[in-house]
C-alpha cells in the first residue's frame, strides 16, 4: 500500500486516490485549483501516484485518453478544477467518449455549503457532464467514495467511456470512510474489474464462417478495434485470400507495406481501398465503424460479416449478416478453423496490382516539384527513418491526409488522433502522453501550423519541463507550416464551390523552431527540398526534443481517391470566383494529378 503515513485519518481526497490506485490508476494529467486542491495536496504524498502538470485543461483530458489508445495505462484520468477548468477538459473527454477510451476525470466542485448560491466559478457540473458522461456522480458525503469511484471505474472499462466523478472542495478534506457500515443505504463494493468478453458461440462462427467462405473476392476493413490483433488478422486475410484497408485509427495493424494492405478508406484514403471496396463480393468488418458509408461496398454488392467488442457497433454502416460480439483477437482466433482456404489466386492479384498502382503513384505525386515544400515528401522522407518502437502523434487537419497517405506503419509502431471529433489541438497532448507513458520509446508529432497555434506552443512549455525525465529524449515536433487553415480552405473550395477568405483562413507566421530553441529545445527551419532528409536524420538523433518548422505549399489539393462530379465542379467553381491562389492550385493539381498520375502508368522515374 502507497498511501501516506500519519496517525490522523485518512480524508475523502486521500481516500479516492487509494481507490483509483485499486483500479491500476497512477497516473493523473491536470491542472490544480481551489475546488480540487485536496487531490493536488494527497497526490504528493504518494509514492505509487505519477501528476504530470500541463498547460490547459483541455490538454489534461486530451492526454488521459491519449495514455490509454497508447497503451499506459488500463483507465486514463483527468483531475481539474470546478467552473472554468471542468469547462476546458469537456473537449478532450468528448475525444475519449467518441474513440471509446475508458477515462475517468476528477472535477473539483463548489463547496457544498455555497451551492446553489451564485458562488465564484459555480456551475451546473452534474447538467453540464451529463452527456459526455457515461456515469456521472457527486461525492456528498465521505460514505459514498467506495462506490462512486468503483462504479465510475467499471463503467469506464466495461462501455468503454468516459465517468465523471464530481467533488465539492469540502467534502474533500472530510474524514474518509474506507469501509462504509452494513446498514440500509450503503454499499459493499469492489475494486475487481470484470472479465474481458470471450468468443462467440460455435454456431454463430459457422454462421459468420458460412458467409466469408462463400465469397470469391473478400475485402476486410479494420478499425482501432482490430489494434493487437495483427497475428490474428494476418492469418484470417491469408486464409481468406483478402484485401484489407484501414480506418484512421486502424492504422498500422498490418505492415503498411504489405501489398495486401489497401491503405486508408474513406475522404483522405487510396484508390486502391476505392477498389476493394467497390469490387469486392462479401466484406468482413473488424472493429470499425467508419462512418463515410459511400466508401463501402454499393448497398447490395456484399455479403457482410463484423466483429465488434461492443455489438451495438454491428451492422450501422452496412447490411451486415452476421454479427458477433467479442474481443477482436480471441474472435478471430476463434473463426480461423472454421475457414477454408482459398486457393484461386485472382482476387488477391487484383488487390496487389490496385496497392502497387497507388504505391507508385503515390511517390509521383510526393516528388512533384511545387513552389514551397512539397508536404507529402516531408512526410514520407520519414517513413523508412521511423524507428520501429516509434510512436506517432497526429493533429487533424492536412496533417491527417498526409499521415493517412503517406507515412507507413508496422505494427510495432503505434499512431494516433483525434479520430471520431477530429479535433484540432490533439497533436501535442497526444504525443506528451505518449512519451509520459513510454518515456522510453521515440515519439513523433505530426501538426499543422494553425493547431500549433491552438495549444502546440503552450504545450512545447510542458516538454520543456518534463524530457529530462524520460530515458529516451526523442520527441520530433513537425509543423507543417504553411500560413494557412488549408484544410478547411479545402473544403470551402470542394464542398461550397467558394474561394476561401484570407481573413478567416490565413495564419499568422510564427518561427516555431526558434521558439523550441528559446526553451533550451533543437530545432530547424526547413525550407530547400534537398534538406529534408538530412532534417529528419538530425532531429531523430537528436538528445532532446526537436522542433522541424517545414515551409510547406498551402496549395497542394487534397484529391478524394474517388471524385464525385460535384466536388470537381465546386472546387473549379471556387477557381472562377476569385481563388488567390488560383494559378498556384491548378499548377499544383496538373502536376500532384494528371503529371504523376501519367508518368506511374508510363512506368517512368519520378520527376525530383
Amino acid at each position: 500500500m502507497s498511501a501516506p503515513k500519519n496517525s490522523r485519518p485518512k480524508n475523502v481526497a486521500e481516500h479516492v486516490l487509494d481507490r483509483l490506485a485499486a483500479w491500476g490508476v497512477h497516473r493523473f494529467y491536470g491542472y490544480p485549483g481551489d475546488g480540487i486542491g485536496g487531490i493536488f495536496t494527497a497526490l504528493p504524498k504518494r509514492d505509487d501516484a505519477e501528476f504530470v502538470q500541463v498547460r490547459h485543461e483541455e490538454t489534461a483530458a486530451f492526454a488521459a485518453c491519449a495514455d490509454v489508445k497508447y497503451g499506459g495505462s488500463p483507465i486514463g484520468c483527468c483531475a481539474v478544477t470546478g467552473g472554468p477548468g471542468a469547462i476546458h477538459a469537456l473537449n478532450g473527454l468528448y475525444d475519449a467518449k467518441l474513440d471509446h477510451q475508458p477515462v475517468v476525470a476528477l472535477l473539483g466542485h463548489t463547496a457544498q455549503t455555497a451551492q446553489g448560491g451564485g458562488y465564484y466559478q459555480e456551475v451546473d457540473l452534474g447538467t453540464l457532464f451529463s452527456d459526455v458522461g457515461g456515469y456521472v456522480a457527486e461525492v456528498k458525503d465521505p460514505s459514498q467514495v467506495r462506490h462512486v469511484v468503483d462504479r465510475a471505474c467499471r463503467t469506464a472499462l466495461a462501455d468503454r467511456t468516459v465517468a465523471v466523478v464530481i467533488l465539492p472542495s469540502d467534502v474533500l478534506e472530510e474524514d474518509a470512510v474506507p469501509e462504509p457500515p452494513d446498514a440500509h443505504g450503503y454499499y459493499q463494493t469492489s475494486a475487481v474489474p470484470s472479465s474481458d468478453p470471450g468468443a462467440p458461440a460455435p454456431a454463430a462462427l459457422e454462421a459468420a464462417a458460412a458467409v466469408l467462405n462463400a465469397g470469391e473476392k473478400v475485402a476486410i476493413l479494420a478499425g482501432a478495434g482490430a489494434l493487437g490483433a495483427s497475428t490474428e488478422l494476418t492469418e484470417v486475410a491469408n486464409r481468406l485470400g483478402a484485401g484489407l484497408s484501414t480506418a484512421l485509427l486502424g492504422k498500422g495493424v498490418i505492415d503498411d507495406r504489405s501489398p495486401w494492405n489497401c491503405g486508408a478508406i474513406g475522404l483522405l484514403g487510396t484508390t486502391a481501398s476505392w477498389h476493394l471496396m467497390r469490387e469486392c463480393d462479401t466484406l468482413l468488418i473488424v472493429g470499425s465503424t467508419m462512418p463515410y458509408t459511400e466508401y463501402y461496398p454499393a448497398p447490395g454488392q456484399a455479403r457482410a460479416v463484423q466483429i465488434d467488442v461492443d455489438g451495438s457497433r454491428c451492422g450501422i454502416r452496412y447490411d451486415t449478416d452476421v454479427n458477433l460480439t467479442g474481443d477482436a483477437a480471441t474472435t478471430l482466433d476463434a473463426l480461423l478453423p472454421f475457414l477454408e482456404d482459398k486457393t484461386d489466386p485472382t482476387w488477391r492479384a487484383h488487390v496487389e496490382r490496385w496497392t502497387a498502382s497507388w504505391d507508385e503513384y503515390s511517390e509521383q505525386r510526393a516528388h512533384a516539384r511545387t513552389e514551397k515544400l512539397n508536404p507529402e515528401l516531408v512526410v514520407r522522407e520519414l517513413s523508412d527513418r521511423l524507428p520501429d518502437d516509434a510512436l506517432v502523434a497526429v493533429d487533424c487537419g492536412t496533417a491527417t491526409s498526409w499521415y493517412a497517405r503517406d507515412l507507413t506503419l508496422k505494427p510495432t509502431q503505434r499512431g494516433s488522433l483525434s479520430g471520431t471529433l477530429l479535433s484540432m489541438g490533439g497533436a501535442m497532448p497526444y504525443a506528451i502522453a505518449a512519451k509520459t507513458a513510454h518515456p522510453d520509446r521515440p515519439v513523433v508529432a505530426l501538426v499543422g501550423d494553425g493547431a500549433m497555434q491552438m495549444n502546440g506552443v503552450n504545450e512545447l512549455i510542458t516538454v520543456q519541463r518534463n524530457w529530462r525525465t524520460w530515458a529516451d529524449p526523442r520527441l520530433v515536433i513537425l509543423v507543417l507550416s504553411n500560413d494557412d487553415l488549408s484544410y478547411v480552405s479545402w473544403e470551402t473550395r470542394g464542398m461550397l464551390g467558394e474561394a476561401p477568405d484570407p481573413q478567416s483562413q490565413a495564419v499568422p507566421d510564427v518561427p516555431y523552431a526558434e521558439w523550441a530553441t528559446l526553451l533550451g529545445l533543437d530545432g530547424a527551419t526547413l525550407t530547400e527540398r534537398d534538406a529534408i532528409g538530412s532534417v529528419w536524420d538530425r532531429a531523430l538523433a537528436a538528445d532532446r526534443p526537436f522542433v522541424v518548422d517545414a515551409k510547406v505549399d498551402e496549395d497542394i489539393p487534397l484529391v478524394p481517391p474517388h471524385v464525385t462530379l460535384q466536388q470537381a465542379f465546386n472546387t473549379a467553381r471556387s477557381q472562377v470566383a476569385g481563388d488567390p491562389d488560383a494559378l498556384s492550385i491548378i499548377a499544383n493539381g496538373v502536376k500532384e494529378t494528371v503529371g504523376a498520375k501519367a508518368r506511374s502508368l508510363l512506368g517512368l522515374p519520378r520527376k525530383d
